[in-house]
């Protein structure tokens, strides 16, 4: 009876080690089901702030006369700029730059033979930060009106900029999320199964180009600034359970 039930006993933990472990193998492999989908999060938006620069230089041979010049042309740019409507708050002149200038003299062969002091030139640039955006882009483009009054005025593109990025990507950041689960959901639905709890979650770089270009996307994000009409967008990576 002794050997019978300790053979009995054998074969009951023999059978019970074989569910334990199959329904260990079954729920590891059920564990291990699984969906990843990526979803888009796209905005069109109107630049809303413009940074504008622009230069001008005088050349002579004495310093103070060149710096005279400059002075009087900067005046004349202050006042042409507030007469558009430009705050005078908003116009920034940077610091003079004073480089000497050389000549050089030739011999027959092209040769140099020597170089002497020319004299001086003087350059400054120009900074305008401002929201009125449609504004500044006007001027940009017709400040060569100062042409009349002598005044070489050598403007930049302007830069554009938004300055409620962060509540727009909060708002692609939920598009991309809502457009990944619903692409989980209808690959689940169409194998016939269910999207259970969310395993992982993993979010792309925001991407600004300009609205309908072909520029590319960049690995570290893009971030157009020449354009005033941009597009941003952004990616979700979710990975769902599978039930």
């Amino acid at each position: 009876m002794k050997r019978h039930l300790n053979t009995i006993l054998i074969a009951a933990a023999i059978i019970i080690a074989a569910v334990v472990i199959g329904k260990s193998y079954a729920s590891r492999g059920k564990s291990n089901q699984s969906i990843s989908v990526t979803g888009l999060g796209e905005e069109n938006f109107t630049s809303d702030l413009i940074v504008w620069k622009a230069s001008f230089s005088k050349r002579s041979a004495d310093l103070q006369t060149a710096s005279s010049e400059l002075n009087s042309d900067r005046e004349k740019i202050r006042k042409y700029l507030v007469s558009k409507g430009v705050s005078a708050n908003d116009i920034v002149f940077s610091a003079v730059e004073i480089q000497k200038e050389y000549s050089n003299n030739y011999d027959g062969n092209g040769n140099v033979q020597s170089s002497y002091f020319s004299g001086y030139l003087l350059n400054q640039t120009l900074r305008i930060e401002s929201t009125q955006v449609d504004q500044i882009e006007k001027i940009s483009r017709e400040v060569t009106e100062l042409i009349n009054q002598g005044v070489e005025l050598a403007s930049m593109a302007p830069d554009y900029y938004y300055t409620k990025l962060a509540q727009l990507k909060v708002k692609m950041i939920e598009t991309a999320t809502k457009d990944a689960r619903e692409r989980a959901e209808r690959i689940a639905e169409n194998s016939g199964s269910s999207i259970g709890k969310l395993k992982n979650a993993s979010m792309g770089v925001i991407q600004i180009t300009a609205r309908n270009s072909a520029e590319d996307y960049s690995w570290g994000g893009s971030f157009n600034t020449s354009s005033k009409l941009k597009t941003a967008s952004i990616t979700i990576r979710l990975e769902y359970a599978i039930d």
